[in-house]
C-alpha cells in the first residue's frame, strides 16, 4: 500500500475505551511493537474520558480521538461524527474496529469517505443482555459483507459476530490474542517481593484479571472463595486477588463485605505492570459468561500459573497442561474441590515450586500467542493486504 514519502502508513484503531480491557491491551501488545517508521496507529474511543493508555499512546507518537457513545437516538450525529473525523483526517489509510457492536455503521461510512481498506475484529463471544444485545445483534447482521475484512481471535467470537456462513465460507481470519509472553515468564523473585508488599506471603492467591461488569462473574468468585474457607484446616489461608476496575466494583466489594471476606479479598484495581501479579498468584480463575479468547487465561498459563475458566469460554484459550474448563451452572463447591486438589499436591519448597511453573511461556508462543510473531504478520497485511 503506498504511502506519502517518509511517512508512515496510518492505521485507525476504533474501541470503547482506552482502558485496560481485553481488546485494547491486546492492542497495546502489538503497537508497542510495531515498527512506528512504518506503521502509525490511531485510536477512537467512544468516551470523552482521558483513559489508562492515553499517555502511553502519545508517547509512541499515536493520536486518541473521541467519538460519542451510540445510543440509537443519536444515530445522526454519531455517524456526522464519524465523517467529520474523516474529513478532517484523509491521513488515514485503514480502520481497525475492535467495537463490532457499531462496526455495520462506521466502517461502511469509512468506506465511503475513502479509506482503503476496513476491518471488523471479533473480540467477544457473546453480547450484553436485555435491548443493548438484541441491537447489536441487529446491528451485526451481515456485517462480514459491510467490510473488506472479517478478523476474529476465536471461532466462537467469529460465528458470534459473522454468522456461521461467514466463517464455513472462509471468511474470517483468525488472529490469535498475542501477549508479550516473555513478560510473563514465571520469576520467583519478583513472586517473593510483590507477595512481602501485599501481605500475602503465607497466603494460598486465588487471582482473577478483568473488567468489574456483569460477564466477568464477580459473585461467583466471592462464592467460590467461601468454600475454599470452609476447607481451610490448616495454613496457608485462603486469599482472592482481583485486578482491574469497572462499574461492578463497589458492589462487589459491598458484597465481600457482606459475606465477612472483606480481610480476604484484595481489590487492587488497573494495573500497568499487571505481568507482576500473575507471579504472586497460585491459581487462576475465569468464570466469565462468555468470552472471545480471554488474553488473561493467556497471560496466566505464560506464567506457569494453574488455573479454572468456565466451560463457556472457548476451548482455544487451554494452550498448556495447565488450565481446564468447568461449569459456571455447577455449585462454586465443585471449583473449590479443583483448587483444594491443587494446594494439596502443590510443591512448597521455593525450588520445586519454581518448577512447575517454569518454562510455560515457551508453550504460549508455540501456540501462536506471542506478539512478537503476530506483530510482523500484522505488519505486513497493513502494508501489503497480504498475510504471505
Amino acid at each position: 500500500m503506498k504511502t506519502k514519502e517518509n511517512s508512515p502508513l496510518i492505521v485507525l484503531h476504533v474501541v470503547g475505551r482506552l482502558d485496560m480491557g481485553g481488546a485494547e491491551s491486546r492492542v497495546m501488545d502489538i503497537y508497542r511493537r510495531m515498527d512506528r517508521s512504518k506503521v502509525q496507529f490511531y485510536f477512537v474511543q467512544h468516551t470523552m474520558d482521558r483513559c489508562f493508555f492515553a499517555e502511553e499512546i502519545e508517547k509512541l507518537g499515536g493520536e486518541i480521538f473521541s467519538i460519542p457513545r451510540f445510543n440509537v437516538l443519536n444515530i445522526l450525529s454519531y455517524k456526522k461524527a464519524w465523517k467529520q473525523l474523516f474529513r478532517e483526517h484523509p491521513e488515514i489509510r485503514i480502520v481497525h474496529g475492535h467495537m463490532t457492536s457499531t462496526a455495520a455503521i462506521y466502517l461502511p461510512i469509512a468506506k465511503s469517505m475513502g479509506i482503503e481498506v476496513t476491518i471488523a475484529h471479533a473480540r467477544s463471544a457473546g453480547v450484553d443482555p436485555g435491548l443493548k444485545g438484541k441491537v447489536t445483534r441487529f446491528l451485526r447482521k451481515d456485517l462480514w459483507k459491510k467490510c473488506d475484512h472479517c478478523f476474529t481471535c476465536s471461532h466462537q467470537a467469529g460465528e458470534s459476530a459473522f454468522g456461521k456462513q461467514a466463517v464455513k465460507a472462509g471468511k474470517v481470519e483468525f488472529i490469535p490474542n498475542a501477549i508479550e509472553a516473555d513478560r510473563f515468564a514465571f520469576d520467583a523473585a519478583e513472586r517473593k517481593r510483590l507477595r512481602d508488599e501485599l501481605g500475602i506471603s503465607k497466603a494460598f492467591v486465588l487471582g482473577h484479571v478483568g473488567r468489574f461488569s456483569p460477564v466477568k462473574n464477580h459473585e461467583y468468585l466471592l462464592e467460590i472463595l467461601k468454600e475454599c474457607i470452609k476447607e481451610e484446616k490448616e495454613a496457608p489461608v485462603f486469599k482472592l486477588m482481583l485486578l482491574g476496575e469497572g462499574p461492578l466494583m463497589e458492589s462487589i466489594r459491598q458484597q465481600a463485605e457482606e459475606k465477612g471476606l472483606s480481610d480476604r479479598v484484595l481489590f487492587l484495581g488497573n494495573q500497568r505492570e499487571v505481568y507482576r501479579y500473575y507471579q504472586a498468584m497460585d491459581f487462576f480463575l475465569l468464570p466469565s459468561f462468555y468470552e472471545g479468547l480471554p488474553g488473561t487465561a493467556i497471560e496466566a498459563q505464560a506464567s506457569g500459573l494453574a488455573g479454572m475458566i468456565s466451560d463457556t469460554i472457548t476451548p482455544e484459550a487451554v494452550v498448556t497442561d495447565l488450565i481446564r474448563q468447568g461449569s459456571i451452572q455447577a455449585p462454586p463447591s465443585e471449583w473449590a474441590e479443583v483448587i483444594l486438589q491443587n494446594r494439596r499436591t502443590l510443591c512448597r519448597t521455593e525450588e520445586e515450586y519454581e518448577k512447575t511453573r517454569s518454562g510455560y511461556s515457551e508453550q504460549v508462543k508455540e501456540a501462536g500467542y506471542d506478539a512478537g510473531r503476530q506483530v510482523k504478520r500484522l505488519e505486513k497485511f497493513y502494508l501489503t493486504g497480504q498475510w504471505k
